[in-house]
């Protein structure tokens, strides 16, 4: 019988979670909790999210005792594909498109999936700018905004400190280098179809734990 533990904050709702696999849900990791975790005698540790700035990080050090006691260690979407595209030599599993990223290279600082969010109700209170990267060729693919528009716009969302970072803000920052129609066309089309690839690849990894599951249920 597996005992499944996943760290998990504002990546996925914890509802939508429950709905794809059963397991014990706990607050974004910091240091230590993934060691205890694996001292608790689970078998399985999904780690999603976990604290950037607030606390310190989980630890490298921690991860590989977890492995070596042969737990599966299963990380995407925010600190766990940082961790796991470091680690995967090493035992964990990365998931999902954002593990990819950090792994080939494309990405490279922590910034990229760091916000901040409400530490009651678990919900987002700025954008992580990997999903504005994804909204933003979105739009340029739909032909709300053109290449021009585009880089100008990931500009201003990198010049922005991540607490800082909404649509919004986004839009102000980047001033006149982004027309009026232009800007009131993204932010109207922003709002219905912004990206969440955070919230993609969790479900990701979500769903492969729960076919590890099954296959030896």
């Amino acid at each position: 019988m597996h005992k499944i533990i996943v760290f998990l904050g504002p990546s996925l709702d914890r509802k939508t979670a429950e709905k794809i696999l059963s397991a014990d849900y706990r607050a974004p990791a910091k240091r230590g909790d993934l060691l205890a975790a694996a001292e608790e005698g689970a078998t399985i540790i999904g780690l999603i999210d976990g604290v950037f700035h607030q606390e310190s990080a989980v630890a490298h050090r921690e991860i590989l005792t977890a492995v070596k006691k042969g737990v599966r260690v299963v990380g995407s979407s925010s600190m766990g594909a940082l961790r796991a595209a470091e680690m995967d030599t090493l035992g964990m599993v990365g998931i999902g498109e954002i593990y990819r990223m950090y792994k080939s290279g494309e990405l490279e600082s922590d910034d990229e999936v760091a916000l901040v969010f409400d530490p009651t109700s678990g919900l987002a209170l700025s954008e992580p700018l990997i999903n504005i990267r994804f909204t933003l060729k979105r739009a340029q693919e739909e032909g709300i905004i053109d290449a021009a528009v585009h880089d100008a716009l990931l500009a201003s969302a990198r010049s922005l400190f991540y607490p800082k970072r909404t649509y919004g803000a986004v839009v102000t920052a980047a001033g006149e280098t982004v027309d009026g129609v232009t800007r009131e066309r993204f932010r109207e089309w922003v709002s219905a179809n912004a990206c969440d690839q955070k919230r993609e690849d969790a479900v990701g990894a979500l769903e492969y734990i729960h076919g590890i599951v099954t296959v030896h249920e």
